[in-house]
């Protein structure tokens, strides 16, 4: 039975899923961002066009992989920080020697979007990687729309790679918008993990309205607003495990928090609603 409620209802931020124990944990880590567009009278590239690279690095700067790399003939210097990073030959970003294991690759991109992507917490390919340890770690983008140190636009976003959900919707800032930051765990080297305690992924995010919630040991599915009010409560009838679409499109954009619980334990993932 689903019930919008407007009765206000603080929620504890503290109930996060968490284990430990090894300092290699396991998990996703999910960054969505929308490019702000940028308008350039560039003779080269019209308005629109732009390289782009999205890759993980150490809290100190050191490289671990990339996710995201889009450059074409004619824009071989547009990406010099990531090209740098990923020991790219002649520091051209299209060499054939950069690092762009497991990583979407293409040409320049026509237009400014939103992008996902996801690291596994490991550095190298997804069968065979290592796991990195856990700490600190950004999530860096390079974009470029022009020649020149005007025309490029690189920022990192820190995250907590551990035992410990790290939710974030970091502020706009002039060239991205809509950042959202989630780190997952989902056990820990050497070991189990809790088979009953509650899973959730949630896309698209952002959403302009409707959420795909995907969970695992769940009873119970609600939503908070930013300032702590329930506006939705379903509860899930002979069910631990399915996918339930949640509709917030009546709501006003901003972050909300889905919480997924089944009386034994309990998670939050931050969303943002952006109609």
């Amino acid at each position: 039975m689903k019930k919008l409620l407007s009765k206000l209802t603080i929620l504890s931020l503290g109930i996060f899923f968490s284990t430990t124990g090894s300092a290699q944990t396991t998990g996703v880590l999910t960054f969505t961002f929308t490019e702000v567009p940028v308008a350039t009278a560039s003779t080269y590239q019209s308005t629109g066009k732009h390289d782009l690279a999205v890759w993980i690095q150490t809290s100190a700067g050191a490289f671990v992989k990339t996710k995201l790399r889009y450059a074409g003939g004619g824009t071989s210097d547009h990406l010099p920080t990531w090209a740098s990073q990923a020991s790219c030959t002649g520091g051209s970003c299209i060499s054939a020697g950069c690092n762009t294991v497991d990583g979407t690759t293409g040409a320049t991109q026509s237009s400014f979007k939103t992008y996902t992507v996801s690291w596994d917490g490991k550095k190298g390919a997804a069968a065979t990687g290592t796991v990195q340890p856990d700490g600190v770690y950004k999530v860096t983008i390079q974009s470029t729309w022009n020649h020149g140190t005007g025309g490029t636009a690189t920022t990192s976003y820190t995250f907590t790679k551990g035992p410990t959900v790290d939710d974030q919707a970091p502020a706009n800032t002039t060239n991205f918008s809509n950042v959202v930051l989630h780190w997952q765990p989902t056990g820990t080297v050497g070991i189990d993990e809790t088979a009953s305690n509650p899973t959730i992924s949630v896309a698209p995010n952002p959403s302009n309205g409707i959420f795909n919630v995907d969970f695992k040991n769940a009873n119970s599915i609600k939503v908070f607003n930013a300032l702590g009010v329930l506006v939705y409560d379903e509860k899930i009838e002979q069910a631990t495990e399915g996918t339930k679409a949640v509709d917030l499109s009546s709501f006003s954009d901003g972050i909300y928090f889905i919480n997924v619980s089944n009386g034994k334990g309990s998670i939050n993932h931050k969303i943002i609603l952006n109609k």
